[in-house]
């Protein structure tokens, strides 16, 4: 038999919320609304084994205890020494907390800048509305074991070199909950839940990031037996856009400016993701150039404040001319050009560091 311990991949010593922590990983990772594979499914049952044996601090006791000779543990001792004043271990609950669920899903550039609201098809577990989570055909109800009387358990008396000991196990007549359904919910089969896909609302902030998970509590699967519901994670990813690159919460994109509008300056107006961009170019400017209109990027995860939108000028140079342009031109090179003709530019300052600085980050 595997050790619980080694399957969820913690320490003997660890603590309940260790073993609540580690369970909830494997069981996002491994359930099968999330990877469908038949290795993947029979590694979620071993999983939940495990955690419903040490994720339970009574039964997390019993286990650790270990089966001693004779059929009995420390917990059979104990009772066979203390009796009635150890107190009754009581019938288990067939309500249990429904698992956690995750979903992707994808957003475009510009429904991060302000937060949008999305209604999420979900395929999950949720309450029968036959039998309400009781797990009963409407009309009925669960009746009390008659092999344990409602105990959830049954106690038998063995010989050991300590004398007689009672020993205490599950009724495997109601396997430990002390009532029996006689006649089961044909609709949920007895489980008190049923599969079916549902739409949750959710409303997504602005300033999310591909990779960043939202945390739903109450919003994942329905328990077994009217348990409560697990947690709903929805994973995040953010498509690319066509012109508008992000740089946390700043945008970025690039502007082709003629040579002509470099020289002398010009006014623009940029079709932007939240709307028109009006945008001054100053004459003189450079290929390169990062000009910077405050307030216009993306909106920062719980807070109001605005990113910068940053554009990059790229300087075109001109290739169709006519003959009367081309001898202006010439004019203008006669004039301008400098006596020791081309030369390198320092790294700091040249075209290709502006552009690395801003685009290479």
């Amino acid at each position: 038999m595997a050790d619980h311990y080694e399957t969820l991949g913690v320490a003997r010593d660890a603590s309940q919320d260790d073993i609540k922590k580690a369970y909830r990983k494997l069981a996002r990772e491994l359930h099968p609304d999330v990877n469908p594979s038949e290795e993947a499914a029979e590694r979620f049952k071993e999983v939940t084994a495990a955690y419903d044996t040490i994720g339970d601090p009574q039964r997390r006791r019993q286990y650790d205890a270990g089966p001693a000779e004779g059929g009995f543990g420390f917990g059979d001792i104990f009772d066979a020494f203390f009796g009635a004043a150890g107190g009754s271990r009581g019938p288990r609950s067939r309500a249990q907390r429904g698992q956690d669920a995750l979903v992707r899903i994808e957003l475009d550039l510009g429904e991060v800048i302000f937060g949008t609201h999305r209604d999420v098809e979900v395929q999950t577990a949720v309450v029968c509305e036959d039998c309400h989570g009781t797990c009963c055909a409407p009309g009925t109800s669960p009746v009390t074991c008659s092999q344990c009387g409602g105990t959830g358990e049954v106690r038998r008396q063995v010989r050991s070199i300590l004398g007689p000991v009672i020993s205490t196990s599950p009724c495997s007549s109601c396997q430990g909950y002390g009532t029996v359904i006689e006649h089961p919910c044909t609709t949920c089969h007895g489980q008190g839940r049923v599969r079916a896909r549902i739409t949750i609302p959710v409303d997504i902030p602005s300033g999310v990031d591909s990779g960043l998970r939202l945390h739903l509590p109450g919003q994942g699967e329905a328990g077994p037996a009217g348990g409560p519901n697990g947690d709903l994670f929805l994973e995040v990813r953010v498509r690319e856009h066509d012109v508008f690159s992000r740089d946390g919460d700043d945008l970025q994109c690039l502007l082709e400016v003629s040579m002509v509008d470099a020289v002398f300056g010009t006014s623009t107006t940029l079709p932007g993701l939240d709307g028109d961009v009006e945008l001054e170019i100053p004459a003189g400017a450079q290929a390169g150039d990062v000009l910077t209109v405050k307030n216009r990027g993306i909106t920062r995860l719980r807070s109001t404040q605005r990113g910068d939108l940053d554009v990059t000028l790229q300087v075109v140079t001109p290739t169709k001319l006519d003959n009367r342009q081309k001898d202006l031109l010439r004019e203008f090179a006669q004039r301008e050009k400098h006596p020791e003709g081309p030369k390198l530019a320092s790294e700091k300052q040249g075209l290709f560091s502006r552009m690395r600085g801003r685009f290479g980050r």
